[in-house]
C-alpha cells in the first residue's frame, strides 16, 4: 500500500522564499534614532513610505532629530517609541545595549525586535570584534527580552549612504537572522522597502556573531579603499 493509498495528504509544495508579506502598514520604531545608523535607517524607511518613530533617552532630542529628517518621522523617548511601534530596531551603541534593553523589557514585550548592534572594539590596529557572554548582541537581546521576538539585521549598512539625500538606491543585501520564519520574512520584507536592498535569510540567532563581526572587516575595507562597502549575496 502506498502512502497515498493509506489516505495521507500529499506534501505541500515548498514555500517560495521570495513570497514575503506586505509590511507597508507597520510602524517602525528606531531605538538610538538620534545616532548616525538610527537616523539613516529612519530616514530610508520614512522615505519609502513607512511610518517611523525614533527614540532617544530624551524626548526633546528625538523630536528635534525627527523634525530634521522630515517625511513624517516622529520623535519620542525610548519607552514611548517602543510602545507605539510594531517593529522596533535596536541601533544603540554597544556599551549601552544591555542597559537600554533591560529598561524597556515591558514596553518591548510582544514586539518584533530587530537588533543591528555590532559589538566592536578599537585600538591602534583598527576595529576588531568583541564576543559577548551570550554569543552575540542579538543573543544578548533575546536573553534580556524573553517576551519579545528577536531577530538580527541591518548590520552592514553605511550610515553615510543611508543619510545621503542625493542617493536614491542603496545597492546592498541585508542578512536577516531569527528563530521564526514569519519574523524573518517580515524583516526581509522591510529591508526590501528600501530601493536597492534585499533581505536575505542567513540562519538562526546562534549564527549572529559572525554577521556582527564582519563589520570590523568592512571598516578595514572602507579605510583602505575610501569606500562605503556593503554586501551582495551571489546566486540567490
Amino acid at each position: 500500500m502506498t502512502t497515498n493509498d493509506a489516505g495521507s495528504a500529499p506534501k505541500p509544495p515548498a514555500k517560495d522564499p521570495w513570497d514575503l508579506p506586505d509590511v507597508s502598514h507597520l510602524t517602525v520604531g528606531v531605538l538610538g534614532g538620534t545616532g548616525p545608523q538610527g537616523r539613516g535607517l529612519a530616514y530610508r524607511f520614512a522615505r519609502a513610505g513607512q511610518k517611523v518613530v525614533i527614540g532617544s533617552r530624551a524626548a526633546d532630542r528625538a523630536e528635534a532629530a525627527a523634525a530634521e529628517l522630515g517625511h513624517g518621522v516622529e520623535g519620542a523617548d525610548n519607552a514611548e517609541c517602543a510602545r507605539r511601534s510594531d517593529v522596533v530596531i535596536v541601533a544603540v551603541p554597544w556599551d549601552g545595549h544591555a542597559k537600554t534593553l533591560e529598561s524597556l523589557r515591558e514596553e518591548l514585550a510582544g514586539k518584533l525586535v530587530v537588533d543591528c548592534v555590532n559589538p566592536l572594539g578599537f585600538d591602534k590596529k583598527g576595529a576588531y570584534a568583541l564576543k559577548p557572554e551570550e554569543g552575540s548582541a542579538a543573543e544578548q537581546a533575546a536573553a534580556l527580552l524573553p517576551g519579545s521576538r528577536v531577530t538580527a539585521a541591518f548590520h552592514h549598512l553605511s550610515a553615510v549612504l543611508l543619510q545621503d539625500e542625493t542617493i536614491d538606491e542603496i545597492d546592498t543585501d541585508v542578512l536577516v537572522l531569527g528563530e521564526a520564519r514569519a519574523d524573518t520574512d517580515t524583516v526581509q520584507a522591510l529591508a526590501g522597502r528600501i530601493p536597492g536592498m534585499r533581505g536575505i535569510f542567513a540562519g538562526r540567532l546562534r549564527n549572529a556573531h559572525q554577521v556582527e563581526s564582519l563589520v570590523a572587516n568592512l571598516i578595514s575595507v572602507n579605510r583602505r579603499y575610501k569606500a562605503h562597502a556593503g554586501l551582495r549575496t551571489t546566486d540567490v
